[in-house]
């Protein structure tokens, strides 16, 4: 969000790539592409780390063959991070405001099940955690890499889906309403 806030408002990049034959979409996917290049070594790299902890340890936390596609859901869960990412930060005018997106996002880290499970919350609140997405990468990792393999990683999967096509439509029509006058 900081690369896009600082490319869009500062280095006025994204303007002259439109004055070019590129259009608003290739913006938007070039931007995603370099977060999911990053979103990808980072998943390889946290892979790595946490195989040699479990060797050392001698108690594995990839504990099935199907965490290898947890690299690849990384990959999706960034990409529908980054693409609505783009979107909202799109909308962002300040330093200031970007400040909202740590507002946001602090609560779904700390409530997501990440530290503590979902039936420890009262109803309404697991309801609502159960609807952000960082519970849904959080239940779609933890399933690969514990090899439990359902039909409920379809909806995950689909989530971030959705997600993806809404943050691109978001953002190429932002992009094409701040640029392209």
């Amino acid at each position: 969000t900081w690369n896009v806030f600082f490319k869009m408002h500062f280095g006025k990049l994204y303007q002259g790539i439109l004055a070019t034959s590129m259009g608003t979409l290739d913006v938007a996917l070039g931007e995603i592409t370099w977060a999911l290049m990053r979103g990808f070594a980072y998943a390889i790299g946290f892979t790595v780390v946490i195989t040699g902890i479990g060797t050392v340890t001698g108690d594995p936390l990839i504990r099935s063959w199907t965490g290898i596609f947890a690299i690849l859901a990384a990959v999706l869960i960034a990409f529908g991070f980054a693409s609505f990412g783009m979107a909202i930060t799109s909308y962002l005018k300040s330093f200031q405001q970007m400040n909202w997106i740590n507002f946001f996002m602090l609560p779904m880290f700390l409530f997501s099940g990440t530290f503590y499970p979902l039936d420890v919350y009262p109803d309404w609140l697991r309801i609502t955690v159960e609807a952000l997405p960082l519970w849904q990468a959080i239940a779609l990792e933890r399933a690969l890499m514990f090899g439990q393999l359902d039909l409920d990683l379809v909806w995950h999967v689909l989530y971030f889906v959705v997600m993806i096509a809404a943050g691109l439509v978001f953002t190429t029509r932002r992009l094409t309403a701040l640029f392209m006058r």
